[in-house]
């Protein structure tokens, strides 16, 4: 048997044989025990009609969650190997959110072939539903199955109405009340309903007070509320007011960690999010942008530092610290602007708090200029230059840490303010920019000084 901890490449390559050589009995006795994430990982290493294979073995419980496990470009090139017939009977035994968001992803034959062959038909129409919404809305990543009570229940009727809804609801964080519309009220913790006497009514004991999202709203607003308040659940309501489901927190994890791989890649300088299988002229498309911008910046650069062609001849030496001031520039101005792009993932963030960021930011940059200047003017005069070459230098690696910094701060705030992502004022964006600042500021301070 594997051990999920301990999957070695040569059991690996023993549990491929099995598989080729059709041997149930021995591919059970390696895989059985293992939890279903873990048996999806092992999965990448095969071939789709391998995987059908493999999962044909197992429990359809189990079979249904590794498929949801999959990846979702995996996962449609998995599911070409089965037929309309064959899927269905794993959609019963799947969240309605990821069963819906497994079907948006087929073709809409398959997908009608699959609602029409469904015989749970409650969970039809919880999809038949679901599908209309958008993936990136709290629409298209609610849950249908919940608990609810009506606010003129008994706590008795309450209960039993839970162990009813409770077949279908894998995880329980609360129970929503509504009036006989289904608008939602409020909730009721299961503690209360537990300790509170049975003939009490949800009327009396239930919280008004609680957060919801709109079915419309995007998924981003999703996770940030769900983040402030520390919820595990999000109620979903229409513009009326009626409960139409609710989002879990695994599914916003899901949402936290796309954010974070979209920012990764804008920062960067990937504008697209592109996968390891895709084809290389999509990779080179999501690419070349920004590397586009960065090949102008280094143009400018060059005809920026032509301007000053004089001052190099006078002083040839002056040529050898450029990449020092561009480097250093690009380093302090992308530190600034990752430290922004995090500070403002806080909604609350406003003029006040960017002001007293901005702040911090220029009493950090004057001690890290001051404790770099002297660095380089230390270590310039030990390796034998000029005292006054050096001290430009030094001046010039001052000025450039402080206004890289200020630089790397203000821009994402400023494009945050007109509804840009800040992602993309980091990597090649700032880097290029305070290269040409950089240059601006090393000759401008030689001009004064020498």
């Amino acid at each position: 048997m594997l051990d999920s901890g301990e999957i070695t490449r040569e059991a690996l390559v023993a549990l491929q044989a099995k598989v080729e050589a059709g041997d149930s009995a021995g591919i059970l006795e390696s895989i059985g025990q293992l939890h279903p994430a873990d048996i999806t990982n092992l999965l990448y290493d095969f071939d789709g009609e391998s995987s059908k294979f493999v999962i044909s073995l197992l429990p359809y419980d189990v079979g249904a969650e590794i498929i949801t496990n999959l990846d979702p470009d995996t996962r449609k090139k998995f599911l070409k190997q089965y037929s309309s017939d064959e899927f269905v009977v794993f959609i019963p035994l799947m969240d309605s959110d990821d069963a819906a968001d497994i079907l948006n992803e087929q073709p809409v034959r398959f997908r009608e072939e699959v609602l029409a062959r469904l015989t749970d038909r409650e969970m039809a129409n919880y999809l038949i539903e679901l599908l209309r919404y958008e993936e990136d809305c709290a629409g298209g990543l609610m849950a249908k199955e919940l608990i609810k009570a009506n606010i003129n229940w008994t706590v008795v009727r309450t209960i039993e109405e839970i162990r009813r809804q409770a077949e279908n609801v894998e995880k329980i964080y609360s129970v929503y009340v509504v009036d006989d519309e289904d608008i939602l009220l409020g909730r009721v913790s299961l503690k209360k309903i537990i300790i509170t006497k049975g003939q009490t009514l949800i009327s009396d004991i239930f919280e008004p007070e609680i957060v919801f999202i709109e079915s419309y709203r995007d998924q981003n607003e999703v996770a940030e509320i769900m983040q402030r308040y520390d919820l595990e659940s999000v109620p979903v309501v229409n513009v009326q007011g009626k409960l139409l489901g609710r989002i879990t927190i695994d599914d916003v994890v899901d949402v936290i960690t796309e954010q974070a791989e979209e920012d990764i890649n804008l920062m960067s300088g990937i504008s697209e999010t592109v996968e390891e299988d895709e084809s290389v002229w999509l990779s080179a498309k999501s690419r070349l942008p920004w590397l586009l911008i960065g090949m102008v910046g280094g143009l400018l650069g060059a005809k920026f530092a032509g301007l000053f062609e004089w001052q190099i001849r006078l002083l040839p030496a002056m040529a050898f610290f450029i990449p020092l001031i561009t480097a250093t520039g690009g380093n302090v101005g992308i530190q600034a602007s990752t430290v922004m792009i995090q500070s403002l993932g806080n909604r609350s963030y406003n003029s006040l708090s960017f002001m007293q960021k901005l702040g911090k930011t220029v009493l950090i940059a004057l001690v890290n200029g001051s404790v770099i200047s002297l660095t380089v003017l230390f270590l310039t005069i030990v390796l034998g230059e000029d005292p006054h070459l050096a001290s430009t230098v030094a001046a010039a690696i001052f000025s450039v840490t402080v206004l890289a910094s200020v630089m790397g701060t203000i821009t994402p705030f400023v494009l945050h303010r007109y509804d840009v992502n800040p992602a993309i004022a980091s990597g090649p964006f700032i880097t290029t920019a305070n290269d040409l600042l950089g240059l601006a500021v090393y000759f401008g301070v030689a001009y004064l000084m020498l």
